[in-house]
């Protein structure tokens, strides 16, 4: 009986290790976007998470790692996001590009909090090697999925590498001014703004 009930008994207790680390990881981000990088700290992360500080040092090896990883992790959500959008376009090329790029244009991606938390990241990456290392990852898996989908509207490879850097740079900069000022011009003219560029770019 011992036996046949261990397996669960070990996966209940990963379970839970998983969620406990997911909520460091959330408290995180939310501490940067409401609190700033000046005022995240081990008590304000712990406080938020509902844990002690000993739990946040068994998951993490400080504030430092604990911030990377929330870097990591929300990198890997957006990339996620970005990748459903595409799948939900269909087959055509042309559509799963748009889907692609306008994806930073919805929610979740347009979430208030989700600037502050990203501004402090940048912010760090310009001061911190391994937060570097992460933007830099971040940046370049995202264009290279771009590249990928100019390929397939028939872009060659040269150009499309080109090309990303340009409307990753584009998109950074709408998505900015929209999670600044909402009213400025609004989500569904930075998609019209992105759809014209691309327009112009790739030749039928």
């Amino acid at each position: 009986m011992y036996n046949n009930m261990q397996p669960v008994r070990q996966a209940f207790t990963r379970e839970s290790a998983d969620a406990r680390r997911a909520a460091l990881l959330g408290a995180a981000a939310a501490c940067l976007a409401e609190l700033g990088l000046a005022g995240t700290n081990v008590r304000a992360i712990c406080a938020r998470a509902g844990v002690s500080p000993g739990l946040l040092r068994h998951y993490f090896a400080g504030i430092d790692d604990l911030i990377a990883a929330t870097y990591e992790a929300t990198s890997d959500r957006m990339d996620a996001i970005f990748a459903d959008a595409v799948a939900g376009a269909g087959d055509d090329p042309r559509a799963r590009l748009s889907a692609y790029l306008g994806a930073s244009f919805r929610p979740p991606v347009t979430d208030p909090e989700l600037l502050g938390a990203w501004t402090a990241f940048w912010a760090l990456a310009r001061s911190d090697a391994r937060m570097a290392a992460i933007h830099a990852g971040s940046y370049a898996g995202y264009r290279a999925r771009l590249g990928e989908l100019l390929v397939a509207c028939e872009v060659s490879p040269a150009d499309a590498a080109r090309l990303a850097i340009m409307l990753t740079a584009m998109v950074d900069g709408l998505w900015l001014e929209l999670s600044l000022d909402a009213a400025s011009f609004g989500a569904e003219a930075a998609v019209a703004m992105v759809e014209e560029a691309v327009g112009a770019l790739i030749k039928p």
